[in-house]
């Protein structure tokens, strides 16, 4: 989910979001001041679990607190995407590196090759692991060097971790970001509390997936924490049980990405009171029998300053 506040303007070229709403020869998508434009990202799979491609913006329904919005923007294509890649290099993950590394490398190379990626390693602290002012890169190599770096042992820092990465993709000038997040969901070093976390999520346009790898006798694994952290995203989590299905898992997230609707609205609500919005998308298409739709299940809205300028973190 992206809210875009716009101070009545064009989107010059190399900002434009993609809408077959346009008419030829028409310019870019123009707002009024002040005017929120919610995107999201919304994963249509069949009863087979298999992605679901051709649909039109007649198919879909996008609900607002129960209430029917008008879809401002609807895309299908493969765009470039900032990506962050979270990586538990705590004490708890040292069994599992080599199989870490390949499959984060996997999901790297399955990737649009216009991908801005970074990768961070977190433990007791939070390492961004590319070059010195390098804030994003595509060169496979240059994210082999970083997801193999050994970044530290102890604790495990999971909250200030996502926190950062969101900071992190704001850097950004793609419209659509993601975090996946390699983890064994437990939390023992963070300055954020969940809540802080959450709400900073809730607040952002990241889709986040999550990898949960933890020992079942491991007391500090906590699968609940990552499926809160991609569910209130729209993103999903997965818990594989060996090297081969965790590289699976990142092919699916990599075609997950790339095979994405993009819908977008200007909510009915226009209020900038920091309310959570609930978020429903619907599909209408008999033909195609039972279909899981998944989208973020919400945002909470900007608040109003004091000077009348909206606030949003992120």
């Amino acid at each position: 989910m992206l809210v875009l506040w716009i101070s009545a303007r064009v989107f010059p070229e190399s900002d434009q979001f993609p809408s077959h709403r346009e008419q030829p020869g028409k310019g870019s998508l123009t707002y009024s001041i002040n005017v929120g434009l919610v995107v999201l990202p919304v994963t249509v799979l069949d009863k087979s679990g298999r992605f679901i491609p051709g649909l039109d913006e007649k198919d879909f329904s996008v609900y607002e607190d129960g209430v029917l919005q008008k879809i401002q923007v609807f895309d299908h294509q493969d765009i470039p995407v900032a990506v962050g890649l979270l990586i538990d290099n705590s004490s708890s993950m040292v069994p599992n590196r080599a199989d870490v590394t390949a499959a984060s490398l996997e999901l790297a190379e399955a990737s649009n090759p216009a991908d801005q990626i970074f990768v961070v390693h977190f433990y007791d602290n939070i390492a961004f692991a590319l070059k010195l002012g390098e804030a994003f890169t595509s060169n496979i190599e240059e994210l082999r060097a970083a997801v193999s770096q050994i970044a530290g042992l102890g604790k495990t820092a999971l909250y200030d971790a996502v926190v950062a990465g969101l900071d992190h993709l704001q850097q950004s000038d793609l419209p659509k970001r993601v975090l996946v997040i390699v983890s064994d969901g437990g939390d023992n070093a963070s300055d954020h509390t969940l809540k802080e976390t959450l709400d900073m999520i809730a607040q952002s346009n990241a889709l986040i997936y999550t990898i949960g790898i933890y020992n079942e006798h491991d007391r500090e694994r906590n699968p609940k924490v990552l499926k809160q952290i991609s569910g209130i995203s729209g993103g999903e989590t997965y818990f594989p049980k060996s090297g081969a299905q965790l590289s699976e898992a990142c092919k699916r997230i990599a075609t997950d990405i790339r095979s994405q609707y993009t819908l977008g609205y200007i909510p009915s609500n226009q209020k900038k009171d920091g309310s959570y919005r609930k978020i429903r998308v619907s599909v209408n298409a008999p033909n195609l029998g039972k279909v899981t739709v998944r989208t973020r299940s919400g945002y909470i809205a900007p608040r109003t300053g004091p000077n009348d300028s909206p606030v949003s973190s992120r």
